[in-house]
């Protein structure tokens, strides 16, 4: 079948197109940008060739067609926007908007990763790729209700929705930890809820991306996203069997901060706390209730090369609130800007599972 064989030069053109594109996502820092995209080279080029395929193929497997086009189109215009970037003084931020059409390539992939065991591969943390019984638990899981990527009034541009993972291996007799994930300023959470899908998939965990209710995360004035996120959370613990002992709240820049602003009240519901790449203030520890603080695991990162937050603000975190009692763990990662370093899930992910002291 002539389907078939463009599958075999098309998705391994296009998964190797993604993958680069997430080396490029985590790497990115303005001082390098021209180098980064002199490294990679054209990746993209075998999925240039490869596209055309496509629009021969018959309207019976039009829903493959289509996500297979639109995955394509988002890669390939998010190579030729990154190099628009790069030649160009203050290319940063449309580096940024270039990196948008990765999440929307993942998104139109991934109803089919329990037919494709490629795409499925893709889906997971590297060194679970090769576990053939956990794909096809995946595989089998597939299709029943409640299990997968769902979005609840999360359409982009939309604000205070939330996009939701189940892990297709979820049993209700078995409890699981939830990952709340909050995006950085000016994203949405249907976006930013891939960055963490993989580790999630991989290791069973239930995820909630949401949106901010407002341009950004509430850092000011009136918290209109705490009982938002609280409303989100009730609805996901009514309906999935969730452990109450690891319910972590993480976040990047504005959402890592936010992480702090809201899991540090003292009837947060979450029993762990990750803010990624974030602004911190050491009020922030002292204004804490001690009750709250006193034990709580707070797990830090942040890239030396941040240059929005520079590391500093995340080293006085970790001494304000390590001297408050809480049980912090910090990691600094030396060749990391303003990025979302997605190596951490794992270990994040391992450290909620931790009993606590």
């Amino acid at each position: 079948m002539d389907e078939a064989e463009d599958l075999v030069v098309l998705v391994p053109a296009l998964l190797q197109s993604l993958e680069v594109l997430g080396f490029v996502a985590r790497h990115l820092n303005p001082a390098d940008l021209y180098e980064l995209m002199e490294t990679i080279g054209e990746p993209d080029t075998a999925l240039t060739e490869a596209r055309p395929r496509l629009e021969k193929w018959p309207d019976r497997i039009a829903d493959l067609r289509t996500a297979l086009q639109a995955a394509s189109d988002q890669v390939l215009i998010s190579f030729e926007r990154l190099r628009e970037a790069a030649g160009q003084g203050d290319g940063i931020r449309l580096a940024y908007r270039a990196l948008r059409g990765l999440p929307l390539a993942e998104e139109a992939l991934y109803p089919f990763a329990a037919q494709l065991a490629p795409i499925s591969r893709y889906f997971l943390q590297n060194g679970m790729r090769g576990d053939a019984g956990l794909l096809e638990r995946l595989a089998q899981g597939s299709g029943r209700d409640n299990v997968g990527v769902a979005h609840f009034d999360n359409e982009v541009g939309s604000r205070g929705g939330f996009s939701l993972y189940v892990p297709e291996t979820y049993s209700p007799e078995v409890e699981v930890p939830l990952v709340v994930a909050l995006h950085g300023g000016g994203g949405n959470g249907r976006g930013f809820l891939w960055s963490w899908l993989r580790d999630a998939r991989s290791r069973g965990a239930i995820l909630i991306a949401p949106t901010a209710v407002g341009d950004t995360w509430a850092l000011s004035g009136q918290d209109r996203d705490t009982p938002n996120l609280m409303r989100i959370l009730e609805f996901v613990t009514e309906r999935w069997n969730v452990d109450p002992k690891r319910l972590l709240l993480t976040g990047m820049s504005d959402g890592g901060t936010f992480s702090y602003v809201s899991g540090l009240e003292p009837r947060s519901p979450f029993t762990h706390l990750a803010p990624i790449a974030a602004a911190f203030h050491p009020m922030l520890a002292q204004m804490a209730d001690p009750e709250r603080l006193t034990g709580l695991p707070i797990f830090i990162g942040h890239g030396a090369l941040d240059w929005m937050f520079p590391i500093d603000m995340a080293r006085k975190a970790y001494e304000a609130l390590a001297s408050a009692g809480a049980n912090v763990t910090y990691r600094e990662i030396a060749d990391l800007s303003h990025t979302y370093p997605r190596e951490l899930n794992a270990e994040i992910l391992d450290w909620l599972s931790q009993p606590r002291p």
